[in-house]
């Protein structure tokens, strides 16, 4: 079929042809002909793509702000018992509190007793699925232990295991999978009583989503809501094809692969703070994936020099003094106010390669205590390296995809998405 089009050089003009959608670019050559782009209606690249009407049934997870880490819901074992572990980008192991459990912290849920379960089964030390973790161990009974640790100082170990994992999905029916996951026996480290343990979201091998990515595909999206919302909302984790984030204001950053494998590195060139732009490095020359998104960690960790620099503009910006006599507080950047700072303080943009993510104070100031104020961010040292922390994510749809090579951003309203 032939259609003939009339429109004036500065719109956009799209109709349906077969089964591609065809656009029309709003501007002329020089030539005075047109150029085309010819997408089919399933394209990520349209704005008519519809995600549930090609994946009806995605994965997901609910999600929720508690004391500065956001806590996933997932169930596991038959009968499925429900475990909220700390949504972590930032490592790979998915684990839980498990009976007997010789040192454990308090948790105000009850503990995941393997015997109770009908699908729990040990791994062994034989196992494939014993070596996706670097630290596994053998026990005289054969059983693939482990020991996983953090930054914090926080440790777990353990047994490896082989159990059902049930989470919702978007059709509303529970979607079911195997999963090989860490039964923690002995688990220190600065937990609160709300957290089972954690979800790995990292890009190892025995994480979450490399595990469901051979079903599924390898890209997840996750949508983090603010401290201090209602913990009676929930934000959203979605798996797999179908959990991309597309639409309108939509930008994407490429993702850096590098030999650890878990971070999701990608390359930040400078902050502005209002209009006045601060390099990431004084030549204005970085080096690629110098920056790694972490959902486990809340405030964004900057190289020492980059954040002085940062601090130093922020400060110039907002017309009050700085706390300087609350030990509480230590070295942040923090203001005393009665009022809402966020009418005070600048809006910051961060600029990626390729895409500008613009942080509201409601990003970048929180209150850790009542009447204060602190700069979200914070310095890492004197390494050429920084973390994109969980206060800078929230209310955005954070797109992370391993087959495009690309991290996606799109400003969320998360309690409702």
């Amino acid at each position: 079929m032939v259609g003939i089009v009339m429109f004036h050089p500065r719109f956009i003009v799209a109709f349906i042809l077969s089964n591609y959608l065809v656009c029309l670019l709003a501007t002329a050559a020089r030539n005075g002909g047109f150029t085309f782009e010819l997408i089919r209606q399933d394209s990520l690249n349209t704005p008519f793509y519809n995600a549930n009407k090609y994946y009806p049934n995605v994965p997901q997870s609910q999600i929720s702000a508690y004391k500065s880490h956001h806590l996933m819901k997932v169930s596991i074992g038959t009968p499925p018992v429900d475990i909220y572990g700390i949504a972590d980008t930032g490592s790979d192991l998915v684990w839980t509190q498990c009976l007997p459990c010789d040192g454990c912290y308090n948790q105000t849920n009850p503990m995941f007793d393997p015997q109770k379960s009908s699908t729990y089964s040990d791994i062994s030390c034989q196992s494939e699925q014993c070596h996706l973790i670097d630290t596994g161990t053998c026990s005289p009974q054969n059983l693939c232990g482990y020991t996983y640790g953090y930054g914090s100082g926080s440790i777990t170990q353990g047994v490896m295991a082989k159990e059902k994992v049930t989470v919702t999905s978007t059709s509303g029916k529970t979607v079911s999978f195997d999963l090989a996951f860490g039964c923690g026996h002995n688990n220190t480290g600065t937990f609160n009583e709300q957290e089972m343990g954690i979800i790995g979201l990292g890009g190892g091998s025995v994480s979450l989503v490399s595990q469901l990515g051979s079903t599924l595909g390898s890209k997840f999206s996750q949508c983090l809501l603010p401290f201090g919302t209602d913990p009676n909302i929930a934000g959203k984790v979605s798996f797999g094809n179908g959990s991309e984030v597309v639409g309108n204001g939509v930008v994407s950053t490429p993702l850096v692969a590098k030999e650890d494998k878990t971070p999701y590195f990608v390359t930040l060139e400078g902050i502005s703070v209002g209009q006045t732009y601060v390099p990431f490095n004084f030549s204005g020359k970085v080096s690629k994936g110098n920056m790694f998104l972490d959902s486990g960690t809340p405030p964004t960790l900057l190289p020492q020099n980059f954040y002085d620099r940062l601090v130093a503009e922020v400060q110039k910006q907002i017309s009050m003094d700085p706390i300087k006599d609350d030990p509480d507080l230590e070295t942040q950047l923090c203001y005393r106010t009665e009022i809402n700072l966020h009418d005070k303080a600048p809006i910051l943009t961060v600029h990626f390669e390729g895409a500008d993510v613009l942080l509201t104070p409601m990003h970048t100031f929180i209150p850790p205590k009542d009447g204060a104020y602190c700069f979200g961010m914070q310095s890492f040292g004197n390494i050429d390296i920084g973390i994109y922390g969980n206060f800078a994510q929230a209310n955005y749809l954070i797109g992370f995809d391993r087959e495009t090579m690309r991290v996606s951003f799109k400003l969320t309203d998360c309690s409702k998405q």
